[in-house]
């Protein structure tokens, strides 16, 4: 769904500031200091990977557990194996040996009583990376959490997805709408929070992926964007929030959503030239360099998926569905859009280009509704890692079951298919009803919007609060997802 511009809500995310990696002058201290009792601190660490084989991403989380806070703290533990720390976000990393220290940034030096703070790094590796076992914060010993196996890396097999085991993988998630406009609008970087409560929330309706929508002038530090919202800021924000959600065994499609491109044709949602709408495709002038940009800031993750145009809709020009499929794979000069566009062929080659092999998202023409000659114009992918994205929703014009048969089910049947959005601007869940089931049957991915606490003015809103209170809508969904898991 195209965020609407009238959504300028306040953000409750703030920017996250890119971590200094320094050398380490000592040893990390040892993780033999007094207990709680003699320091004051009481302490839990949550330590959880996402590894891709040779490198993963560690994402550690503090909690301070006792009645007072923490302040200027320095976090502590070592690797019994071959880790080499790479960077690292939210904290001030450095390795000695085996050794890991992790200081507060200038810009969070406290953890208050009863809070929690998330810190991530890049390390690579050889032979076994066995996690660490004991951490301590200001010297004191903390307790720590097993470390999950972190989201599943997934890559195409047949017409479905699969885990690095060869495991099927049908993904059920929600999108989480904000990081597309709340920069551009200047804002914020996120609408409404991305800490690990409201991920917390998340995950107790047993989703298994989130979906990101993404600007391109915020990520590309366009001058049109507040810097504070823009370049590393923004970046630092997102990988940080997929390294959350991936610590929480969350798969992360990210997708393009708003882009640059002066459009006032048929359905056009602004005349601006910079990125505050959807427009019709992406364009070639920072469509390229954003994918390649974020294919290399990701690319070794396969947990995290590639949607590359949002919802195309260049049919809508001309009013030709043939000359909308040839610009949708070509780009170029595109009849009745006023700059060059960047076809998929183009996009899927810039993200290979990096050598990232993740999973790639493509939509359909009509908002990505429509997908009847999706296989005739499949771009070439050396990788073999394309899916089908489609979205549906009950305004949609395929939105039956005649329709998901003679449309749908031929493009699920050859290639992996996720329903990158879906939902009902009713707030009901009487499409719901129809649609969750036959995706299912089918063997569909698929992601409700979203998990924002809008009105239904704004797009079907899935949530009314951030600790997952149900709407309506959401209740039908929340539901659906319960019972798949028994």
């Amino acid at each position: 769904m195209s965020s609407r511009t009238i959504l300028a809500v306040a953000a409750a995310g703030t920017a996250a500031l890119a971590a200094t990696l320094v050398p380490a002058a000592a040893p990390a201290a040892a993780n033999t200091a007094p207990g709680s009792a003699a320091t004051g601190i009481a302490c839990s660490v949550d330590y959880r990977t996402s590894d891709w084989g040779g490198g993963f991403t560690a994402g550690v989380t503090i909690t301070d557990t006792g009645t007072t806070a923490i302040s200027g703290w320095t976090l502590t533990y070592a690797y019994s194996g071959d880790q080499t720390l790479q960077n690292g976000w939210n904290g001030t990393w450095s390795q000695s040996g085996k050794n890991i220290t992790v200081t507060n940034p200038a810009w969070a030096p406290t953890i208050a009583a009863g809070g929690n703070y998330a810190t991530s790094a890049n390390f690579s590796y050889s032979g076994p990376n066995t996690a660490p076992t004991a951490f301590a914060v200001n010297g004191t010993p903390c307790g720590g959490t097993a470390p999950s196996a972190g989201a599943p890396q997934l890559h195409v097999s047949g017409n479905q997805l699969a885990d690095s085991s060869g495991k099927t993988i049908t993904l059920h998630g929600v999108n989480r709408s904000g990081a597309e406009f709340s920069c551009v609008q200047g804002t914020g970087i996120f609408d409404g929070p991305t800490d690990q409560t409201s991920v917390t929330a998340m995950t107790s309706w047993h989703i298994s992926a989130v979906r990101v929508p993404l600007n391109e002038d915020c990520w590309l530090g366009l001058p049109d964007v507040n810097s504070a919202y823009a370049g590393g800021n923004y970046i630092n924000a997102v990988k940080s929030y997929v390294s959350l959600l991936e610590r929480n065994g969350l798969d992360v499609i990210l997708d393009l959503h708003w882009t640059d491109g002066v459009y006032t044709g048929p359905s056009s949602g602004c005349s601006s030239t910079t990125a505050t709408c959807q427009k019709p495709m992406p364009d070639a002038a920072e469509a390229v360099p954003f994918w390649t940009s974020v294919a290399n800031a990701f690319k070794g993750d396969d947990a995290v998926l590639f949607d590359l145009f949002n919802e195309p809709y260049p049919e809508r020009a001309t009013g030709s569905e043939a000359s909308g499929w040839n610009c949708w794979l070509d780009g170029g000069t595109c009849p009745g859009i006023g700059y060059q566009v960047a076809g998929m062929q183009t996009l899927v080659d810039a993200v290979r280009g990096t050598g990232a092999d993740n999973v790639v998202m493509l939509g359909g023409l009509a908002y990505a509704n429509d997908l009847t000659s999706w296989l005739d114009h499949e771009p070439t992918d050396p990788d073999h890692n394309l899916v089908a994205s489609w979205h549906s929703y009950n305004f949609n014009s395929c939105a039956d079951d005649t329709c998901w048969a003679d449309q749908i089910a031929p493009v699920a049947a050859r290639v992996p298919l996720v329903t990158g959005e879906l939902g009902e601007n009713d707030c009901g869940t009487g499409y719901l009803g129809s649609l969750l089931p036959w995706l299912d049957t089918h063997g569909v991915s698929y992601l409700a919007w979203t998990w924002n606490t809008w009105d239904c003015s704004s797009g079907p809103a899935l949530i009314s609060d951030y600790d997952g209170t149900a709407t309506a809508y959401g209740a039908g969904y929340k539901a659906h997802l319960a019972a798949l898991a028994g």
